[in-house]
């Protein structure tokens, strides 16, 4: 009954179609579609493709068709653009989004493009031996509005280039593979950018916006111009199992940026980059205020970071809509400037609260915490010196970090204190060479509990000779509940 079901829902499809040379085909016993014969792709061979073997994924959702790249005109020999190629397939499959949705493979080469658009109920898919190419040409980006909640570009007044793989409004997108990688070839936009050349911010890797429903999975991704993933105003993202690299002193190329999101979960990634591993944000100032859209419902596990200059996870400085309801565990750190860091300003607003970090495993690390109510920049000059941010119900427990070369530099606003700090069952072992002043506390209210080397005045001991645990909340996050399906698909052999 089911295939029957599916055999008649292509039927109904082709009429839909109605143009020359449209879909051909039907599902067949696994709802798998090869989409074979496109009125602009008179060029390719007349024979029949064979099946090629099964290939089976974990996703959100899985469909019902699927297409591969190259039966869109696309050369993978890094070379030849495939912008075209990529918009045309994009552009066909999305036609199933009501029919059980669509995939995308990508076979094995190097495939140079341009920014393409996402679709809903569709799945991108990567062989372990495909490579996007990101161009290098500003040409292949449109220059798109700045995000509202931020008034303008990170880089620049004014607009932005569009990611390199973008979507609006979309719901049920996933982005996977056999670890394939996207790589974002940033090194002539880092150097535009140092040199003041841009006349727009850089594009990200991915960016999804006004979305519910992503899964971005079993994938390396290297060297983005700027950001490489972005979910932003979206909510209900898995994101797990990637491998994110970048040079580490290259700015402003952060791993992860969960950004005015909702029930998020970030886990089993491996990321060295040039600036904050995961930073989690929600606006900017005045706009983000405006905006009114926090971060919350975030869950992140089983993260390495290698950052020598900023955080393995930041919260903010753009948090001007608020953060809340951050959970953290099992993460190892090593070579990076922080282990936690909370950035805001005078202006921000907004607030950061009820965030829990445990299980923290450091190597050579100049800060263990860091918290600073000075993280300067602004937007524009029209923000309100009067919006001060809110901290409070922070909580750091069961850590552990060698060669240390200060514990913390924890610096709240006079006048606005950081409240509710709880850090319980922390080891630091020290660098050779310290700082001479290891704790280092201003305008910061709270406890600690076991915790060596002796926290400041502020913080102090809770009850000594005992360990009283910080909080960590017991019921789980909606989106730790979800589990992904096991699907199924086939590869064509050439």
């Amino acid at each position: 009954m089911q295939s029957l079901l599916y055999t008649v829902g292509s039927l109904l499809l082709l009429l839909l179609l109605n143009h020359e040379g449209g879909f051909t085909g039907a599902a067949d016993a696994e709802h798998n579609f090869r989409a074979t014969d496109f009125h602009t792709h008179r060029h390719r061979r007349n024979h029949g493709h064979r099946r090629g073997e099964e290939f089976e994924y974990s996703a959100l959702s899985c469909r019902a068709y699927s297409a591969s790249l190259d039966e869109f005109g696309a050369v993978g020999d890094g070379v030849t653009s495939n912008t075209a190629a990529f918009r045309d397939a994009v552009s066909q499959l999305s036609r199933f989004a009501d029919y059980g949705g669509s995939l995308l493979f990508v076979p094995a080469g190097r495939w140079l493009t341009g920014s393409f658009n996402l679709t809903s109920h569709f799945t991108l898919f990567l062989h372990r031996d495909a490579v996007i190419l990101a161009s290098q040409e500003e040409n292949d980006y449109e220059v798109i509005e700045p995000l509202p909640s931020y008034g303008r570009g990170r880089d620049t007044d004014g607009g932005r280039f569009i990611s390199l793989l973008f979507g609006s409004n979309l719901t049920d997108v996933v982005i996977t593979g056999e670890n394939g990688t996207i790589d974002g070839q940033g090194e002539p936009w880092w150097g535009k950018f140092k040199r003041g050349e841009l006349k727009y911010t850089r594009p990200y890797l991915i960016e999804i916006m006004h979305s519910d429903g992503i899964q971005i999975s079993n994938l390396t991704f290297l060297n983005s111009p700027s950001w490489h993933i972005h979910p932003v105003y979206s909510s209900n993202i898995v994101i797990q199992g990637l491998t994110i690299l970048a040079p580490v002193t290259v700015p402003n190329t952060d791993g992860i940026n969960p950004d005015s999101c909702t029930n998020t979960r970030i886990e089993d990634c491996y990321i060295v980059s040039g600036d904050d591993c995961i930073a989690v944000k929600s606006g900017w100032d005045q706009y983000g205020i405006n905006y009114g859209m926090p971060t919350k419902q975030l869950l992140i596990r089983r993260l390495t970071c290698i950052s020598p200059d900023s955080a393995v996870i930041a919260l903010g400085s753009e948090m001007s809509g608020g953060i809340e309801d951050v959970r953290a565990e099992d993460i190892v750190a090593i070579n990076s400037e922080s282990g936690i860091r909370i950035k805001t300003a005078i202006g921000r607003g907004g607030y950061v609260k009820d965030v829990y970090v445990r299980g923290m495993t450091m190597h050579t690390m100049k800060y263990v915490f860091w918290m600073t109510g000075s993280y300067g920049s602004h937007p524009d000059e029209h923000y309100d010196p009067k919006a001060l941010p809110v901290i409070q119900n922070i909580n750091y427990q069961d850590m552990v970090a060698e060669n240390v070369t200060m514990p913390a530099q924890l610096a709240g606003i006079t006048g606005d204190q950081f409240t509710g700090i709880c850090i319980s069952n922390v080891t630091i072992t020290l660098s050779k060479k310290p700082k001479k002043v290891l704790w280092n506390c201003t305008d910061v209210s709270g406890y600690t509990s076991g915790v060596t080397p002796e926290p400041c005045q502020l913080l102090p001991e809770k009850q000594p000779g005992s360990v009283v645990p910080c909080n960590f909340p017991e019921s789980p996050i909606p989106i730790d509940e979800v589990k992904l399906q096991r699907c199924y698909s086939r590869r064509r052999l050439m």
